[in-house]
């Protein structure tokens, strides 16, 4: 291990003295420097190289959120930890365990710090990739702990989304028609794409009122459970075709949806979605026949009357109902097979949502 750097980044002197102090017994294992502001963290950064960079989330001038996103953009291998006096350890261990980065608490034992150090350096993995690689937990873990009020704007696949945060707490979230916690998870099933932090800038309201360590958890937990849905996705399918997939899965969580699916005019199958408890019963082969004929007919009713194009079929049963809502502008229709405890208003509200998500998706495929 020896040849190894670590600078320790804090705007607190008496801290960065004391850390210095008793880790200078560790020269024969690593070379420490500390600085007391972020500009003279990049000035070391730029005249030697350092594997391991230790700084606090609130600084003046640049923050260590500002400092941690230029060493992912120029040293992508130097690695890094937080110090935060604003974590818990239930958000703590969940980012570490992830691996996205580190976090130590404050206040926090030397030998704490130490062990922390010796085995950061040991790990072969630092950070990779590019900066519009960076995980949306990642940024909005930082935000929060370092009591940001800003919003944070992402970019995925023609789709804008805004998380607002205000002295860390996050209080409100947009994403087309959605807002709230319901946007914010939506937010959060975003992988790659791009983000752009505005810094001041305050919510126009509060629609979220749930602690933010909380509602991340929840998050991730969700995120999780997504992503074990659609392991089962073929892995030659396209990133676009993941991201269908991936939200008509979360639209299983409806009470009594059976199936959801996106059909051409033909009614051929693009993306399908059954529950789990239905993989068995449903033959997607032997639905095909059935949409198309649901389809021709209702075409051929609306050219009788002149009515135009066919915008919804719904058919309630007594086990069951089957609804198709045209997707405005695209030669598709999202169909929806539900039980007898489905309920047809809620469909007709998750169908909108969904068509607003799917919208600039299916001009992709």
């Amino acid at each position: 291990m020896n040849g190894k750097r670590v600078l320790i980044v804090d705007d607190e002197e008496d801290l960065t003295w004391s850390i210095s102090k008793h880790l200078s017994r560790d020269k024969d294992k690593f070379e420490l420097i500390a600085v007391n502001s972020g500009m003279a963290a990049l000035d070391v950064l730029a005249q030697v190289p350092v594997d391991l960079v230790i700084t606090d989330i609130r600084m003046p001038e640049i923050s260590g959120l500002d400092l941690l996103l230029k060493i992912r953009e120029n040293y992508p291998q130097t690695k890094v930890v937080i110090m935060t006096a604003y974590g818990s350890s239930e958000i703590q261990d969940e980012a570490n365990r992830r691996g996205c980065f580190k976090y130590i608490e404050k206040p926090f034992e030397i030998q704490e710090l130490r062990k922390l150090i010796l085995d950061v350096l040991q790990e072969k993995k630092g950070f990779e990739g590019k900066i519009s690689d960076f995980q949306l937990t990642d940024l909005i873990q930082l935000l929060c702990l370092g009591r940001q009020t800003n919003s944070l704007h992402f970019e995925k696949d023609h789709q804008h989304g805004v998380i607002y945060f205000d002295d860390g707490n996050i209080v409100h979230a947009t994403v087309g028609d959605l807002e709230g916690e319901d946007a914010f998870y939506e937010i959060l099933t975003w992988e790659g794409g791009t983000f752009n932090l505005k810094k001041g800038d305050r919510a126009p309201k509060e629609t979220i009122f749930k602690n933010w360590q909380n509602l991340l958890l929840e998050g991730l937990r969700r995120l999780d459970e997504l992503r074990a849905r659609v392991s089962h996705v073929d892995d030659r399918s396209t990133d676009v075709q993941r991201r269908i997939i991936l939200l008509l899965e979360n639209a299983l969580s409806m009470r009594g949806i059976r199936l959801w699916a996106i059909v051409d005019e033909s009614g051929f199958i693009v993306a399908s979605a059954v529950a789990p408890e239905q993989k068995e019963n449903l033959d997607l082969a032997e639905i095909i026949p059935v949409i198309s004929k649901f389809i021709s007919t209702a075409q051929e009713n609306g050219k009788e009357f002149e009515f135009g194009h066919t915008e919804e079929i719904f058919a309630q049963f007594e086990k069951g109902l089957i609804r198709l809502a045209r997707i405005p502008a695209q030669n598709y229709y999202l169909v929806t097979l539900g039980d007898e405890f489905a309920n047809g208003s809620l469909i007709r509200l998750e169908s909108k949502k969904l068509i607003k998500q799917l919208e600039p998706l299916l001009p992709q495929l």
